[in-house]
């Protein structure tokens, strides 16, 4: 299997207050969110993002950190799965010149709305089942994105990136270590239907024959 890496050392921390959101978020919060619509993107901050901006600032830090770990080049190409609209593809686009950038997302209204120069470059598509050919990729990517998914519906997706990804992969996924991450977590959390221990996702992507690297989301 892959490496426990943190490729997101450098994206920005926001400070969270988690009491304040377990408190606020109800059902029919969690059930809208998980519609991934504009409410979730750009509507309330209670259901989602509150509006979904490009910011340089998020991702142009991060992006030498996947150059130098997977040696990323212009003749590299590259597919993010769980995309939305497209930020993180257009750094790795800019910050390496002539590589192939994709991206995928269940949301029609994130790809309907994808940043400026990525429309071409985006597809609303299911990690579940990917709709590229065998090792079609150097790098995949998926942040925070294959935990929406039920955990048979997870292994499908870990399969899939596997199956396109010809050199390597990395995912960030929800996780927690102790009982206190894991009550954290469950107050954070809006969208996510798998939401496993670190050692539980270990054995998870064994099962699904993931080899890739990962990370956790941990608020």
């Amino acid at each position: 299997m892959g490496t426990e890496v943190d490729l997101l050392a450098n994206y920005p921390r926001a400070k969270r207050n988690l009491d304040a959101r377990s408190q606020e978020k109800t059902a029919e919060d969690r059930y809208v969110a998980r519609q991934f619509g504009r409410e979730f993107f750009d509507g309330d901050r209670r259901v989602g993002y509150g509006g979904f901006t490009y910011d340089p600032r998020f991702w142009q830090p991060v992006v030498p950190t996947f150059q130098k770990h997977y040696g990323l080049t212009g003749e590299s190409s590259l597919l993010d799965v769980g995309c939305a609209k497209g930020f993180m593809l257009k750094d790795f686009a800019e910050a390496i010149p002539g590589m192939t950038v994709a991206g995928i997302d269940v949301s029609d209204y994130a790809i309907a709305n994808a940043v400026e120069g990525m429309e071409h470059f985006v597809q609303v598509a299911d990690a579940r089942d990917l709709p590229f050919e065998d090792d079609s990729f150097d790098l995949v990517v998926s942040v925070n994105t294959i935990h929406n998914l039920e955990r048979v519906e997870v292994v499908d997706s870990l399969r899939e990136i596997q199956r396109v990804s010809r050199r390597g992969s990395f995912v960030v996924v929800d996780a927690y270590r102790d009982a206190t991450e894991k009550d954290r977590i469950d107050a954070w959390n809006l969208t996510a239907l798998t939401v496993l221990s670190t050692d539980d996702w270990v054995d998870l992507f064994r099962e699904a024959g993931y080899t890739g690297d990962y990370f956790w989301f941990i608020p």
